[in-house]
């Protein structure tokens, strides 16, 4: 894919992420509506592209890391980031192990941060992780762009 086109597929998916993370600060959820055709057009897109064993392989390796945080503390994650796991997975999956890897501990990090504000500010808000998934995925798309 030249420039240009890389460039368009980093726009598309940046606006996909920054819906999903408008929507999940408003609402705190993160809707099946965005998330699931999402990652759909991701890993279809992936596979057109030539990188779709990376982009399965990052979809299924999220998903699984955090289908099994849902499942044990369903309070700490939602269902709503499983399912976004599998598009962001999908989309640093395809820019190679170390983006998928950096992606996946900056959205932690990113989480970590912002939940240690709140409890220093004695705030009782909540952290919709989605927002920081949706970052750290744009971040690392953007920095990995040729």
């Amino acid at each position: 894919m030249g420039s240009t086109g890389g460039v368009l597929v980093a726009l598309a998916l940046s606006a996909w992420l920054i819906t999903l993370s408008a929507f999940d600060i408003r609402q705190r959820r993160l809707p099946n509506v965005l998330t699931l055709p999402g990652a759909a057009i991701v890993l279809a897109g992936a596979a057109i592209a030539g990188y779709g064993r990376g982009a399965t392989l990052g979809a299924a390796a999220l998903f699984a890391a955090y289908a099994a945080v849902h499942l044990i503390a369903p309070a700490a994650m939602g269902a709503g980031d499983v399912k976004l796991a599998i598009g962001v997975g999908a989309s640093t999956g395809a820019l190679g192990p170390d983006a998928w890897a950096l992606a996946a501990l900056l959205a932690a990090a990113l989480t970590m941060g912002w939940a240690a504000v709140l409890l220093a500010t004695r705030s009782d808000a909540t952290v919709p992780h989605g927002v920081s998934m949706c970052i750290s995925a744009a971040a690392v798309l953007w920095l990995v762009l040729p």
